[in-house]
């Protein structure tokens, strides 16, 4: 086994099993109670808060520590309608000749379709990208292992932690989504990964009556 160097660790929380259910129980609670929302309110919100839950979402595992997400969190007005253009046409192309009609069918109660003004009324759009290979300090290209499954998982962490923030999302994934490399900048080696629009829900907003599946039927445990 190669040397690696090691530091003390402890968990910066310890609880005793009653104070630790009763936390994970109000946890579970409260992220039971998050919607994905397309009725997105105006109303700013403050950078410091989004790049809290950015800090957050580097927290996350990643291979061979690797950390190999990369956020880049937009409120420009016109850089917002630029990625709404973009994104639109991949959806009506997606929608009018891509999807299977399976496909169509399974989106149908979610009341999808092609016009995505959230796109430029929420205050703030974060683009995730993941790195296919990054470069050592010589400029020598070096491999990313599992980028795409690491990513996935800071997703979740910053999801999580925009929801404690009292916070809305909505997870966009137009496909193909190259428009935002070029929209934003974004090197060669970075590929897209997901749109996160964020913001307060409008006062009007509605979200589908769906229903979730019980932990008991996605869970098991082997005592």
């Amino acid at each position: 086994m190669r040397e690696s160097k090691q530091i003390p660790y402890r968990h910066p929380r310890p609880l005793d099993d009653a104070d630790a259910l009763a936390k994970v129980r109000e946890f579970a609670d409260f992220q039971h109670k998050r919607r994905t929302v397309r009725y997105f309110s105006d109303a700013p919100v403050p950078q410091e808060i989004i790049a809290h839950a950015i800090a957050a979402a580097g927290s996350a595992p990643s291979g061979a520590n690797q950390q190999p997400w990369r956020f880049v969190a937009v409120s420009n007005p016109a850089l917002k309608h630029a990625i709404r253009i973009a994104a639109e046409a991949e959806e009506r192309e997606f929608y009018t000749h891509r999807a299977p009609e399976e496909w169509l069918d399974a989106l149908a109660p979610l009341g999808t379709d092609a016009d995505k003004p959230f796109l430029e009324t929420a205050p703030w759009l974060i683009a995730v990208f993941y790195e296919r290979y990054g470069f050592d300090d010589t400029g020598k290209k070096q491999k990313r292992y599992y980028p795409h499954e690491s990513t996935g998982i800071a997703c979740g962490f910053l999801i999580s932690a925009l929801h404690q923030a009292g916070l809305c999302t909505l997870t966009h994934t137009p496909s193909p989504m190259g428009f935002l490399n070029e929209l934003l900048g974004r090197p060669k080696n970075e590929m897209p990964y997901l749109l996160l629009v964020v913001g307060h829900e409008a006062e009007n907003c509605h979200v589908p009556e769906i229903s979730r599946l019980e932990a008991t039927s996605f869970a098991e445990f082997k005592t």
